[in-house]
């Protein structure tokens, strides 16, 4: 690494680990919307749907839209300081509507479609939670209904489908190229993504061009955890023999982020032409293995950190309209967002939308929607 990336580096790392503190327990909680703010949102109960979640001021809390506004803000900022940035949704599809009068009247989303690239979706054909396991018809059928709505809005679509027999890949290849959709068939499910497929030396739409933008990528592969290919330089080395057009990785390789140096190695590929590096960013749950968590932090303290995630309990959902949580994330130098755009990241995919189903419905609706 040359003298001018480990000084980039040490500043970035610095900043990342003097986050400002998140003392919020003797502050009111609050969101805004509009130019208007609601206090005391922490009295929200999980169980609690969002008709029933008013603040002090008697305005109901909307949680799809407190979180179409967050991504918005998210794209804002980014895009202020690098314009060509790439955003991407995973995780609640159903963010493209807004809810009607009825369940047939969803009129779309538009200012939020604008604010984003695409749109990501979790097992649409096979998955999400067991590979090779067919999609749930009634499931994909909603899936489908949003996917098609991110579309002809026109936005990229992306699926990443749970498949691993030779059959099921190409089903899942197939079924998502005929409706216009790019889509990834992954070994594992989405939390346990820590190797390459079988078939990663020629990827489905195998592409020989450089991949600039989202409009370009033909193929993609996506991992949620690199710890297991070893060092960062054996990982970005790995995934640089790989010719995929876009690559997807956490922003963590494990306790540390990944360095600009391995960063620039991924948007590469073997054959020497250029794609797409994109950092996944959770925004709907805090883990106390990060860097930002403080020794006394725990459920309810700060206020806006709440349930354990089931099958993961170090990760706490969070009330993401809190103004502390979202200083966290994105507007300064001390923030997730900026800290992926410095190590060169072409653009992110932003998960743990499933929250919004949490605050929704407590843990039995982000069970029925996975």
């Amino acid at each position: 690494m040359v003298a001018d990336d480990m000084v980039i580096l040490r500043k970035i790392l610095r900043a990342w680990l003097l986050v400002l503190p998140l003392a919020v327990a003797a502050a009111p909680a609050s969101a805004q919307q509009d130019g208007t703010v609601r206090s005391n949102l922490e009295q929200i109960e999980p169980n609690q749907t969002d008709a029933q979640a008013p603040g002090d001021d008697g305005v109901i809390l909307d949680v799809r839209e407190e979180m179409r506004l967050m991504i918005a803000r998210i794209s804002k900022y980014a895009r202020r300081l690098k314009p060509e940035f790439v955003v991407v949704v995973a995780g609640e599809p159903g963010l493209v509507t807004k809810q009607g009068e009825t369940e047939d009247d969803r009129p779309p989303a538009r200012a939020y479609m604008r604010s984003i690239d695409a749109v990501m979706i979790d097992g649409l054909f096979f998955g999400p939670t067991e590979v090779d396991k067919p999609a749930n018809k009634d499931r994909q059928t909603r899936l489908m209904e949003h996917a098609e709505t991110a579309k002809n809005a026109g936005l990229k679509v992306l699926v990443l489908d749970a498949a691993k027999t030779r059959e099921n890949i190409r089903t899942s290849f197939r079924e998502n190229a005929k409706r216009g959709f790019v889509s990834y068939a992954a070994p594992a499910p989405v939390d346990f993504l820590n190797r390459l497929p079988g078939y990663w030396k020629r990827p489905w739409g195998n592409n020989a061009d450089s991949v600039v933008s989202l409009r370009g990528v033909k193929n993609f592969v996506y991992l949620t955890d690199s710890s297991a290919f070893g060092r960062q330089d054996e990982f970005a080395m790995k995934m640089h023999e790989t010719n995929f057009d876009m690559v997807v990785v956490d922003v963590f390789h494990g306790r540390n982020p990944l360095n600009k140096r391995a960063v620039d190695t991924l948007r590469y590929k073997k054959m020497g032409s250029r794609r797409l590096a994109l950092a996944s960013v959770d925004i709907g749950t805090a883990a106390s293995y990060h860097y930002y968590w403080k020794p006394d932090w725990r459920e309810r303290n700060p206020q806006w950190i709440r349930t354990p995630l089931p099958d993961d309990p170090d990760r706490h959902f969070v009330q993401f309209w809190h103004d502390e949580w979202q200083k966290l994330i994105y507007g300064n130098t001390n923030s997730f967002i900026y800290g992926v755009i410095q190590q060169g990241y072409d653009g992110i995919v932003l998960h743990g939308l499933e929250v919004v189903n949490f605050f929704e419905g407590g843990l039995d609706a982000v069970a029925e929607n996975r």
